[in-house]
This record gives structure tokens, C-alpha cells and sequence, in this order.
């Protein structure tokens, strides 16, 4: 059975449409994975519209998406998802809820609501469903495919997944923040044997240093773990806006060696779990 992901949009905090940016991709995050007969999506940043555009012109009309949190750059997609608004598709939207935190129902909602956007999510024809689970929880989705959850360390909250289907797993653990010397163990458990961990690596160490408390990590901690935990190979992602082309080829390089099982995500690319 088929077990793959699709990366749709591969940067963070902000899109960055910029010739400087065309190798490696400048939409936010927004992952679909492929599970036999399952489809699901894994955030909708601004790569989701894409994502939405290609979906129209399939036979796929179902569809689960888990949602890490709700940052703007990872929801800023949803109001641009053409597939939303038309009757013909189904789609279970889910994400974990935090203490004090909106339901994701109302959270996508306020986005596009005045004045932020002018068509609200009422217009949106397909059929949507809303629901809110506690990070940490294991999910059973449609046919009984098992996801689990796991709490990281970012503000506001956000949540990993691993997804297992037909001895295969992949892990998604985007917006983390590494404390140095002590090791995430919800990560380690969530990415344990894991044949794909795509992993925050927004910083370099020397931008890290810098950057305590904004919530993310670095390529060095995501190879860190993904050896303890056993995991098989590394995709670096949620790239840093002002790392381009180059830089981005740099750091590929760098990591790689250190361990030739890691790569940098792009735009586009598929990546087939076996």
C-alpha cells in the first residue's frame, strides 16, 4: 500500500516568494501524506492553496487535516483552499486544544472573518467537520489508521504526529524548541524507529543561541534525535525566511556531513516510505 508525503510548503513564519527562494520553496508549512487509500494533511500554510488547486483536479474528495497549531503561518492558507467550497468534498479538520486556547472551529473562522477577510467561512460549501483533541492523545482516523500525538515546546502550544500505516511510519514534529544538553523525550518516544521525521529546523546553532524562547530548533538537535531514537532518515523543514537558495544548499550540506541520512525539504518534492 502506498506511504508517501508530498511537501506542499516548507518555510516558516512567513511566505517568500523571491527568485532568491525558487530551489527549495517559499510557502509555509503544508505536508500531504498518502496512506493507502488515506489522504492527509499535515498544516495549511500558504502551500495549501496549491495543494487545494492539484486536489481539483483528482479523484481524491476526502481528506483528514491535522493541524500542529495555529499560527498565522500555518492556517494563512485555509481561506484559499478551492476544494472548501465545493459540495463534492469532504474534508475532518483536527488539531490538539491547549488551556485557554479558541476551538479550532472558531479559530479558522475569526481569520476570515471582517476585517481580515471578506468571504467568511459560511460561504465554504464542502463538508466540514471540527475536532478538538488533548496533545498526547492517539487518534484512530477513517479504517482505523493510528496517529499519535505528542506536546512540543513552542508558544501558545503546538502538536507533533507520527503516523504509522503497513510497518511504515512518519513523524512530523515542526515548531519545537530544543532546551540544549536534554534531550525532548516526548519527541524521542513520538519519533522512536520512525522511517521519516520531519523535523523544525528553522535555525542554524549560531542564530539558536539567539533566539531562546521563539520556538524553534536547529538541524543539529534533529539529527541528534533522530539517532537516539532510531529513526531512519531526516527531512530538515520549516526553513528560515532569510536562509535562500544558497544558504540553504549550505546547510544541506553541512548536515549531511555529519549524517547522509538527513536532507533539506523542497517544494514539490515526494518522498516514497519503504
Amino acid at each position: 500500500m502506498a506511504f508517501s508525503a508530498t511537501f506542499w510548503g516548507v518555510r516558516g513564519t512567513i511566505p517568500c516568494p523571491s527568485s532568491t527562494h525558487m530551489r527549495f520553496g517559499g510557502n509555509t508549512s503544508c505536508v500531504e501524506v498518502t496512506a493507502g487509500d488515506h489522504t492527509i494533511i499535515l498544516d495549511c500554510g500558504t502551500g495549501f492553496r496549491a495543494l487545494g488547486k492539484d486536489l481539483i483536479s483528482r479523484t481524491t474528495r476526502r481528506a483528514t487535516i491535522l493541524l500542529s497549531h495555529f499560527h498565522l503561518d500555518h492556517i494563512a492558507g485555509f481561506p484559499f483552499f478551492q476544494p472548501a467550497y465545493k459540495p463534492d468534498f469532504s474534508f475532518r479538520i483536527m488539531a490538539g486544544r491547549f488551556n485557554a486556547c479558541p476551538d479550532i472551529r472558531s479559530v479558522l473562522a475569526t481569520q476570515m472573518d471582517p476585517p481580515l477577510f471578506p468571504v467568511p467561512m459560511r460561504t465554504m460549501r464542502a463538508d466540514l467537520t471540527f475536532e478538538d483533541f488533548r496533545p498526547g492523545d492517539t487518534l484512530t482516523l477513517d479504517g482505523g489508521l493510528t496517529v499519535r500525538t505528542a506536546v512540543l515546546n513552542h508558544p501558545d502550544g503546538a502538536c507533533g504526529y507520527r503516523i504509522d500505516h503497513d510497518g511504515h511510519s512518519l513523524a512530523y514534529v515542526t515548531d519545537t524548541e530544543h532546551v540544549p544538553d536534554a534531550p525532548d523525550r516526548n519527541i524521542l518516544e513520538l519519533i522512536d524507529g520512525a522511517d521519516l521525521v520531519i523535523y523544525d529546523a528553522t535555525y542554524t546553532e549560531k542564530e539558536f543561541a539567539c533566539k531562546a524562547g521563539w520556538g524553534h530548533s536547529t538541524w543539529v538537535e534533529g539529527i541528534k534525535l533522530c539517532q537516539s531514537a532510531g529513526a531512519r532518515r531526516l527531512a530538515l523543514f520549516h526553513h528560515e525566511p532569510d536562509h535562500d537558495d544558497t544558504g540553504m544548499e549550505e546547510i544541506e550540506a553541512e548536515a549531511q556531513s555529519v549524517w547522509s541520512s538527513v536532507f533539506a525539504a523542497r517544494e514539490g518534492e515526494t518522498v516514497t516510505l519503504e
